[in-house]
């Protein structure tokens, strides 16, 4: 079972869980745990692989990995957890595990907060890829972490979260960071069906307004479903929590709290 810690509530019975990125771990919402505890039951979790959900070194080389198979270490979490339902926060990657889980287990979602949410790669996130896929076996990885992290956030503002998530990528064998890199080609379908499939869950963008790579289709995406919505924080990049946790957290906190009303 994946590595978590949930934080329990004196008065709530409303659940937060909260799903990192690809390189991250739960370390990531350092800056939205005292203020969300204040609010509801918060459950952490570290992906298979990241921060304390270690594998092995000799199940690092054997295990495959699949969205579905992810999706179902979290669902296995909340039920050892015995959480009915809960909302759901999610950062880059973490977003379409969220997605792939309301499309598998829609009785299990409150609602999506979906920060830096990935919903389609454009033509430069495509041609990364390839590139990554072409270079992953004779370049270091630690290489293409860097390479991506600042491709995707490259302004001076979005030094710390850049920062951040290249040390923990640090913390990765390289066979699980292939093994997540190769989780790339299945996602454009993945994608589509997410596009084009309106999930009818109250569903929050939280998108930093220097986001190049996803933010244009996260706009087109709100316009065709019905209970999506998007805050774009200006002068924000990728990983909006670290950037702007102030703001993100009033802004998710409120949307909680309304949804939950």
């Amino acid at each position: 079972m994946l590595s978590h810690t949930s934080y329990l509530h004196a008065n709530s019975d409303v659940w937060v869980t909260f799903v990192h990125g690809a390189g991250g771990s739960s370390t990531i919402w350092y800056k939205q745990l005292k203020a969300f505890k204040e609010h509801f039951n918060v459950l952490l979790l570290d992906l298979r692989g990241h921060g304390n959900s270690k594998s092995t070194l000799k199940e690092a080389f054997k295990d495959h990995y699949t969205f579905d198979a992810i999706t179902d270490d979290i669902v296995e979490v909340i039920d050892h957890k015995r959480i009915e339902k809960s909302h759901f926060v999610g950062i880059s990657l973490g977003t379409i595990l969220i997605r792939n889980l309301a499309e598998r287990y829609p009785e299990r979602v409150e609602s999506m907060i979906m920060g830096g949410a990935i919903m389609k790669l454009n033509f430069k996130s495509q041609l990364l890829m390839g590139m990554g896929i072409i270079c992953k076996s004779i370049i270091p990885y630690l290489w293409l972490y860097r390479f991506f992290a600042f491709i995707m956030l490259p302004h001076r503002n979005h030094r710390e979260s850049r920062l951040l998530f290249v040390r923990e990528a640090k913390k990765l064998y390289r066979q699980e960071f292939i093994k997540w890199f190769k989780l790339t080609s299945e996602i454009n379908p993945l994608l589509r069906l997410f596009r084009s499939a309106d999930i009818k869950i109250p569903t929050l963008y939280v998108m930093g307004g220097e986001d190049y790579l996803f933010l244009p289709s996260i706009k087109k995406v709100v316009q065709n479903h019905s209970m999506s919505s998007l805050v774009m924080i200006e002068y924000c990049g990728h990983v909006v929590n670290v950037e702007q946790p102030l703001l993100f957290n009033n802004i998710v906190i409120g949307y909680l709290n309304n949804v939950t009303r």
